[in-house]
């Protein structure tokens, strides 16, 4: 097991309640439902050994991290690290997102659409970019973390910081894809799970196991906007996932893990109502969808053979101890460099990247603000569609977990070169867990 990161955002504070600009200040406190959501976030992770707690020493971070931290078997106190700090937006403080609006409308505009670009003022006169100086505030932390905690000691580290500070832990740890910042969110007493290990060149190699998870919450999932939404899912597992073997385009059935994990994610979404769904052409992912649909109003499952899992070939049927012995030096190359590999007789990952995108964009374009699409589709496929959605390429398909049943949510803006928004990435607390413990599988 590799080191272990768990991301919380602290629970609801006062300046969140009252949608006012929190920034560094220390003015804004934990409430009482913030509280409740910290003690159901340590709740949820009783069941996790966790070696040490660091927490931003902002009353509404640190009293989220005592509340974590009185729930957990070891006795630890929260260390607090200045480096966990939220973003200096020192001009703003205080103010309510109308009033800033209002005020520096121009900066504003900056702000909700590339915040990396963002340029403020202090009361001295001198200017600064809040988010560059946060990036190099999050390089640091991660610096010192990675240097007391090795990936190789195998520990569980809970770090309690803030928005801001939180996605720009998550962006560095992913080489800081372009206009990163505005892809995904973070909720109040959020959990995210970050896994990292290093590879042979000494260099970190990291892992989203799940993103922006509130199972734990009232509401176990983030309630919808007023924009589209797609509820993205990974097919149940099949018997050749849980042996590990090859199947790409072979079309193996659910088996009874995979009936019943499909089952699960029914029981998770039946309060969303669907007006569309789209299913992978293969027999896996469509059962996964009509077991899903099950309880709902009948609607009719649109097949798309773009969505159809990555064809491997020679490679398909097989365990990966087979494949070693026939094809070593590619094997490795998919590990380590997957977009170079041409699979023998199959794909690669370009061309399914290729596809996919080319579906996705059309199920995005015919949805409307109103609606709620259902996907459901394969590990390589939804891989592809979340490093575009990330701002990542299909060398990064490895940063991204997917596991048999599990259901990520993406809100679509369909605005021109405003990127879409990932709200969950890779829930499976459906299925029993606040981590993913789902079949490895062979991708």
């Amino acid at each position: 097991m590799p080191l272990r990161l768990l991301l919380i955002r602290h629970g609801l504070s006062s300046f969140n309640r009252e949608n006012r600009i929190q920034g560094r200040n220390d003015l804004s406190t934990l409430t009482d439902d913030g509280l409740h959501q910290a003690t159901k976030a340590g709740e949820s992770l009783r069941i996790l050994p966790i070696q040490a707690i660091y927490t931003s020493p902002l009353q509404r971070a640190s009293g989220t991290a005592k509340a974590i931290a009185k729930i957990q078997k070891e006795k630890l106190d929260p260390i607090l690290d200045n480096d966990l700090l939220e973003v200096d937006l020192s001009p703003w403080s205080g103010l309510t997102i109308n009033e800033v609006k209002e005020k520096y409308p121009d900066s504003y505009r900056v702000w909700a659409k590339n915040p990396e670009s963002l340029t403020l003022v202090r009361e001295d006169g001198s200017s600064y970019k809040p988010i560059k100086d946060l990036f190099c505030q999050a390089e640091r932390f991660l610096k010192k973390i990675v240097k007391i905690h090795s990936p190789d000691k195998n520990e569980t580290i809970l770090i309690v910081g803030h928005n801001a500070i939180l996605r720009c832990l998550i962006l560095q740890l992913l080489n800081k894809p372009q206009e990163g910042f505005r892809r995904f969110k973070l909720n109040n007493s959020s959990i995210s799970i970050l896994n990292i290990a290093t590879n042979k060149e000494n260099e970190l190699d990291v892992q989203i196991e799940s993103l922006n998870s509130t199972a734990h919450l009232k509401n176990k999932l983030p309630p919808k906007g007023n924009n589209a939404r797609i509820i993205l899912v990974r097919h149940g597992e099949t018997n050749w996932n849980r042996e590990g073997r090859f199947q790409g385009q072979i079309d193996i059935p659910l088996n009874e893990t995979g009936k019943k994990q499909a089952l699960a994610a029914n029981k998770l979404l039946n309060k969303t109502s669907f007006q569309k769904v789209y299913s992978s052409s293969m027999s896996r992912p469509i059962e996964t969808a009509k077991i899903i649909l099950e309880n709902h109003p009948p609607i009719k499952i649109e097949h798309q053979h773009d969505l159809i899992e990555i064809g491997h070939g020679l490679w398909e049927g097989k365990l990966e101890s087979e494949i070693s012995s026939s094809w070593p030096d590619l094997l490795k190359a998919w590990k380590e460099s997957p977009q170079i590999v041409q699979m023998p007789e199959g794909e690669n990952i370009n061309e399914v990247s290729f596809r996919a995108k080319r579906c996705w964009e059309k199920i995005c374009k015919d949805l409307s603000p109103n609606e709620t699409a259902l996907v459901v589709a394969h590990d390589a496929v939804n891989k592809t569609i979340l490093c575009d959605l990330l701002g990542l390429s299909t060398s990064d398909i490895w940063k991204i977990k997917q596991g048999n049943g599990g259901v990520t949510i993406v809100d679509v803006l369909n605005i021109d070169d405003t990127p879409n928004i990932v709200i969950t990435l890779n829930y499976t607390s459906h299925l029993g867990s606040v981590l993913d413990t789902t079949a490895q599988g062979a991708l």
